[in-house]
């Protein structure tokens, strides 16, 4: 994910701004102590993107990358509507781990028809997905960047809409959804009300987007490497703030990990896991990597 790269990252304050008030709020209406669901991964699985992360020989690439996370942010998925039968080969290739999917939704839905008029391909989007069964996780909705308030009356609809059987978490790019008080207030409520998590990017370039407001117990993060040292320091303070999140309630993290250069995805996530596993005394399998 090259969005929001920056010549040079060294001069990027990367510190985590502190939280909203209402991520206290939200989590302490949780009782209960200790994480549900975490899935830490990469976005893709093709071996052209995770150069050298495959054995030699390695003949099902989704096959080994699902021996070794136990998630994917399966960005695949905003660029064709795959069918049903496509699904249900995935499914069967992981039927035998702990695996789980989280499907972007196709850009025709979220930059092609910008939310209207998506009923039927809402409809077919979702029976499509569905033959994932247990392994379909929280879906994103990543809106493009000139996806501006002016069309804040398209949410309301369109969340109705989305099945509340699949937990969905939704992107917003343009800066006004989250800087502007008025309008982030205005959508914060339309997500509670219908409890989509609201996804933080974590950019070099765009450190307005990093608003550390849970509108739900579920964390979704969309972690951006820049190919710099500061990369590993960076997820480091992710794990001090998930710490904190835990403690106040938070249940699911969804943490996908991205590289201006991606085959390095794996090893930065590997790095990644096994802190996770030795801060909350996880067993989360560790990605082997060849570099």
């Amino acid at each position: 994910m090259k969005f929001g790269k920056v010549v040079d990252p060294g001069n990027v304050d990367f510190t985590l701004p502190e939280d909203h008030p209402q991520t206290k709020e939200v989590l302490n209406l949780n009782k209960k102590n200790g994480f549900k669901n975490v899935r830490i991964g990469c976005a893709k699985w093709n071996r052209k993107d995770l150069k050298n992360f495959y054995p030699k020989g390695t003949k099902d690439e989704l096959v080994y990358y699902a021996s070794q996370f136990n998630s994917i942010e399966f960005n695949a998925a905003f660029y064709r509507i795959f069918p049903e039968e496509q699904f249900k080969k995935w499914y069967q290739k992981t039927e035998d781990s702990d695996f789980i999917f989280s499907p972007k939704i196709p850009r025709i839905i979220s930059h092609t028809k910008r939310l209207l008029d998506t009923d039927r391909l809402v409809d077919d989007v979702v029976t499509n997905m569905l033959q994932l069964k247990e392994k379909l996780g929280t879906c994103f909705l990543q809106m493009p960047d000139n996806f501006s308030p002016k069309n804040i009356d398209r949410l309301d609809p369109f969340f109705s809409y989305w099945p509340k059987e699949i937990p969905l978490a939704v992107e917003f790019r343009h800066t006004d959804w989250i800087n502007n008080e008025i309008i982030a207030n205005a959508l914060n409520n339309i997500l509670k009300k219908h409890n989509i998590a609201s996804i933080i990017t974590d950019t070099a370039g765009r450190r307005d987007l990093i608003h550390m407001r849970l509108t739900n117990t579920t964390a979704f993060i969309r972690y951006n490497g820049a190919n710099h040292p500061s990369d590993y320091s960076r997820l480091d303070d992710w794990i001090d703030r998930l710490e904190l999140w835990r403690n106040e309630g938070l249940q699911e993290v969804y943490f996908y990990i991205h590289q201006n250069i991606e085959e390095a995805s794996p090893l930065l996530s590997s790095y990644f896991i096994q802190k996770f596993n030795k801060k909350f005394k996880t067993e989360i399998p560790i990605p082997k990597t060849l570099n």
